[in-house]
C-alpha cells in the first residue's frame, strides 16, 4: 500500500490534472457554467423540500436546512460513484499510450465531487445563519466525516470502475442500485421516524453513519453518534482496502479490454 500511495505522490501533478481538468469541464458549455455547482443542490433541495414538507408533511424544524446538509453529503458519494464507474473506458486512448497508475483516474472523479462539496459551504453556511444555526464547535468533527466518506466513495469508485471494463451493464445497474441506497439512508427523514424493529438494519448502511453525523454536527449541534460513525469508518477502511485490491489484481487487463 505505501508503496501504491508513494507511486501516485510522484505522479501528483497528472492527479492535480484531473482534478483540474474535471472542475472545468463539469458544466462545460452550459449557459450557467460553474453555478451548477450550486443550482443543482438548491433545485434538489426545493423539489424534495416541495415532496416531503407540504405533501408528506414531515413536522421537524429547519426541515429545508436538515434535508440541504443531507443532500450534499448524498450527492458527493452518488455522483462520484455514477461518474467514475464509466472512468477507465472514457480514458482508453491514454490508457492504452501511456504508462501511469490507473488508480488516478477514479481517484482524481472523486476528489473533484469532494472540491465541488467543499465550495458548496458558500451556500450552506449563509443558509444555516439565516435559519437562526450558527457555528458551534461540534462544527470541528466536519473534516474528518469528510474524509471517511471520501475513503468509502474511494473504495468503491476503484471497485466499481475497474469492475466495469469487464462488465458494462454494472454502469447501467449502479443508477438503480442508488436510487435505492437513497431511500435507505437517511437524507429526506431521520433515524427516529424509521419503525424501532428496522432501525438496526437502516445502521448497518455505512452512508448512513456519514450522512447522520454531518446532520448531528451541523444541525443538531451535537457530536457524532460515537457507535454509529465508528462502524462507517471501519466499513470504509476495509471498502477501500477491498476496492485497491480488486483495481490492482484487474488493472493488468485494462488496455486489453478498453
Amino acid at each position: 500500500m505505501i508503496k501504491i500511495f508513494s507511486e501516485i505522490f510522484q505522479y501528483r501533478f497528472m492527479l492535480w490534472g484531473m482534478i483540474s481538468s474535471d472542475l472545468r469541464t463539469r458544466y462545460k458549455g452550459s449557459v450557467f457554467g460553474f453555478l451548477w455547482t450550486f443550482l443543482n443542490p438548491l433545485l434538489m433541495l426545493l423539489v424534495y423540500g416541495m415532496v416531503f414538507k407540504t405533501v408528506m408533511r414531515v413536522s421537524l424544524p429547519h426541515y429545508l436546512l436538515f434535508l440541504f446538509i443531507g443532500l450534499l453529503g448524498w450527492n458527493l458519494f452518488a455522483n462520484s460513484i455514477m461518474s467514475s464507474v464509466g472512468v477507465i473506458n472514457r480514458q482508453s486512448s491514454i490508457i492504452k499510450k501511456l504508462y501511469f497508475p490507473r488508480e488516478i483516474l477514479p481517484i482524481s472523479i472523486v476528489l473533484a465531487s469532494a472540491i465541488n462539496y467543499v465550495l458548496s459551504l458558500v451556500i450552506l453556511i449563509p443558509f444555516l445563519v439565516i435559519s437562526g444555526v450558527y457555528p458551534s464547535w461540534t462544527w470541528v468533527y466536519w473534516p474528518l466525516i469528510l474524509i471517511i466518506e471520501v475513503i468509502f466513495t474511494m473504495g468503491l469508485s476503484l471497485f466499481f470502475s475497474a469492475i466495469n471494463v469487464f462488465l458494462r451493464d454494472v454502469e447501467h445497474m449502479l443508477s438503480i442500485v442508488l436510487m435505492a441506497w437513497f431511500y435507505l439512508t437517511p437524507v429526506v427523514y431521520t433515524l427516529t421516524m424509521i419503525p424501532n424493529k428496522y432501525v438496526q438494519y437502516f445502521k448497518m448502511n455505512p452512508v448512513a453513519g456519514i450522512i447522520v453525523s454531518y446532520q448531528d454536527i451541523l444541525y443538531y449541534h451535537l457530536p457524532p453518534r460515537w457507535k454509529l460513525f465508528t462502524y462507517s469508518i471501519g466499513i470504509s477502511l476495509m471498502v477501500l482496502l477491498f476496492g485497491w485490491a480488486v483495481f490492482r489484481k484487474l488493472n493488468r487487463r485494462f488496455a486489453e479490454e478498453v
